[in-house]
């Protein structure tokens, strides 16, 4: 069987395919997702004839990839003989394949600041902060009482941090100085673009932990960290 018109060309070894599809996973596993992809359900047979791999491997290999729900088999019947599977990707599989998201909201505030200028762009990242600062008040509500000490309150806020990709962390000097550190940027192309972005967030801290917060340190400006030192807020 000849390739599609348009992907004998198409180089798999120089995919950007993550090979997190399980710890260790082979360079097969990553060929065979790559190969359903482009052309679609397939017959084992078929796939280990495209990619050059033996029957046995890639049919354990699909096995493996069908335990863990990132393809799916079809079993269809043509005449007489043994039925034929097909194996084909899953809607799970799709998180494995690259995407543009930082792309697409770029592009998005770009046009937003096009349309309405700094005034409407940063309305956008007022509204955002009202979002995110619904979602925290809510989990810290779960986590602990509204009279917990602020330090307790910054340690939860940076495990929320944590879980949202920020690689937060909380500590505390030796003169009692409080301070919230993330170790990433999880949006940092928005960040390094939208100063608005930056604000929003610093705005966001200071109201859900109702205290003064202060940036002393920013990814976006060239630092190694974002951190914030935290204080209790004068006259609270």
């Amino acid at each position: 069987m000849s390739e599609p018109l348009g992907l004998a060309a198409v180089d798999l070894r120089s995919s950007p395919l993550p090979t997190a599809v399980g710890n260790g996973a082979s360079s097969l596993r990553r060929d065979l997702l790559l190969r359903l992809r482009i052309d679609g359900p397939s017959s084992p047979d078929q796939l280990a004839t495209r990619l050059g791999a033996s029957r046995t491997g890639a049919l354990q290999q699909l096995r493996a990839l069908e335990a863990a729900h990132l393809v799916s088999r079809q079993t269809v019947r043509h005449g007489v003989g043994r039925p034929r599977h097909l194996y084909d990707i899953t809607p799970d599989a799709q998180d494995l394949f690259p995407a543009s998201y930082d792309g697409l909201a770029a592009g998005l505030l770009a046009a937003i600041e096009a349309i309405g200028g700094d005034d409407l762009l940063e309305q956008v990242f007022a509204a955002r902060r009202r979002q995110l600062g619904a979602r925290v008040r809510e989990e810290l509500a779960d986590r602990m009482t509204d009279d917990a000490p602020l330090l307790d309150r910054v340690r939860e806020l940076a495990v929320i941090q944590a879980a949202d990709g920020y690689l937060a962390d909380a500590n505390v000097s030796i003169d009692g100085t409080i301070r919230l550190q993330e170790h990433n940027c999880a949006i940092y192309h928005i960040a390094a673009g939208s100063p608005a972005a930056c604000q929003a967030e610093l705005e966001l801290f200071s109201e859900i932990l109702g205290a003064d917060v202060v940036r002393e340190q920013h990814i976006a400006s060239g630092d190694r960290c974002c951190s914030y030192r935290i204080s209790e807020r004068a006259g609270g």
